[in-house]
This record gives C-alpha cells, structure tokens and sequence, in this order.
C-alpha cells in the first residue's frame, strides 16, 4: 500500500540529466549577470541575460513537471486526484 502524502522523485534519468542541464546553465548565466553589474554593463545587456536565466529555469521546471506527470500517471496505487491536484499547484507556481 503506498505511503500517503508521498513526495514525487524523478526517476527517468534521462529527463533527469535533462533537468540538471538546463539549471548548470542557469547557474552560469546568473554568474553572468553578477559579472556584468560588476563590471558595470548596460541595463540592456544585463535583462536580456536576467530573461535568458529566467527562460532555462522555467524550462527546466516544466521538463521536471512534465516528467513527473508522466510518472505518476503510470504508477499504480496513486491517488490520481492527489497528484493532479499537487501538479497544478506546481504549474500555477511557474506563472
């Protein structure tokens, strides 16, 4: 019987590497920008890499949704309204 109120681990390791990809290139690119404050840069330059941080983060949270959806969908013994219900929630976060 599964475990109530059990939280979701992504186990498809390719969308996983997917996942951990997309957020070491965020991570590079809030670099960026820290660099490009620093070294006093144009407002322009430095929202057009704050949007390109935002677009891979967002990104990578979707992939991780999506993945996790299809996981649970094919899992047996899940509340299906449960997980629908904590799925949502992680969509209306993202907007």
């Amino acid at each position: 019987m599964p475990t109530k109120n059990k939280a979701h681990v992504l186990e498809d390791a390719e969308q996983l590497d997917a996942v951990l990809k997309r957020m070491k290139r965020a991570q590079g690119q809030v670099a960026a920008v820290v660099r490009m404050l620093e070294e006093g840069r144009s407002c322009e330059d430095v929202v057009h890499q704050m949007a390109a941080v935002g677009k891979a983060v967002n990104t990578a949270a979707f992939t991780l949704i999506s993945a996790s959806l299809k996981e649970c969908l094919i899992e047996d013994g899940r509340n299906q309204a449960e997980t629908t219900e904590k799925l949502q929630k992680l969509f209306l976060s993202l907007a």
